[in-house]
């Protein structure tokens, strides 16, 4: 939702941008993908003909990656704009869809989650079978998906991904990263992602403990701590497989995803 062409000239901004650097990381190999799109002018947007552009394209391809779209309030808050993905049917139909379960603050903008909106794509995701990828940033998040998943909002089996990082939510600590993976409903899937500079600690830690690991510009445009080298998708894919056998772990397939999630094959 962030990252443009002036802060990298690696960011992938049309359809086809976006779609050639989704099937070359998935060469290197890949489980799943969260898409953002774009309209004509590189401003994020919600609209399903760019997204159903994105995913069909990446069709052609690959059927077997399991692809999520987003759903952010970032840019636009009401339920009927961020939905609207959600209605893609047939082979442009996504797999899985964010969730962010609660309002936050990023250092310079806000992620607007009221409840009710909350509430209303997490029943639109479950009405259509797209499975939801619940963000989580902080305890207050987890806790509001223990909620949903109380009432049945939110069905088994779950994914969520956690975030460290971020300067208003919880922390690269171990304390904190304890809390949050206990603090989810039980038997959820996990991976972790970092904002910034504590994205390659997050995927280190993750790999280490075997939850799963989320990588890419979205989160962090640089090589370095120091933010002097940029990076690109691509070399941080390839980074994780570095990482992967270092540590003798493997990645999973998009079929053991699909699986592991009953997520049908796309139609």
């Amino acid at each position: 939702m962030v990252p443009t062409r002036a802060m990298s000239p690696h960011v992938p901004l049309t359809p086809e941008e976006i779609a050639q650097d989704v099937l070359a990381c998935a060469d290197i190999g890949i489980t799943s993908v969260h898409l953002h799109a774009r309209d004509e002018d590189g401003v994020p947007t919600h609209r399903r003909d760019v997204y159903a552009r994105i995913i069909g394209l990446i069709r052609e391809e690959r059927q077997d990656l399991v692809l999520g779209v987003s759903c952010s309030g970032r840019s636009v808050t009401d339920l009927a704009s961020r939905a609207e993905v959600l209605e893609l049917d047939g082979d442009l139909k996504p797999d899985m869809a964010s969730l962010t379960t609660s309002s936050l603050n990023f250092a310079r903008q806000a992620s607007m989650n009221a409840p009710d909106v909350v509430r209303g794509l997490a029943e639109r995701m479950r009405d259509r079978g797209i499975r939801p990828e619940l963000e989580i940033f902080d305890l207050g998040m987890a806790a509001y998906a223990n909620y949903l998943a109380e009432r049945e909002v939110l069905v088994a089996p779950l994914h969520a991904n956690l975030f460290f990082g971020n300067v208003a939510g919880a922390q690269l600590r171990p304390a904190e990263v304890a809390a949050m993976v206990a603090a989810l409903p039980p038997g959820t899937s996990i991976a972790f992602g970092g904002i910034g500079h504590a994205q390659r600690g997050a995927v280190a830690l993750a790999a280490a403990l075997g939850h799963g690991v989320r990588i890419g510009l979205e989160d962090n445009l640089f090589r370095d701590r120091e933010r002097r080298e940029l990076t690109t998708n691509l070399e941080l894919v390839r980074w994780v497989h570095d990482l992967a056998r270092v540590l003798d772990r493997g990645i999973e397939t998009p079929e053991a995803f699909r699986a592991r999630l009953d997520i049908a094959p796309c139609a």
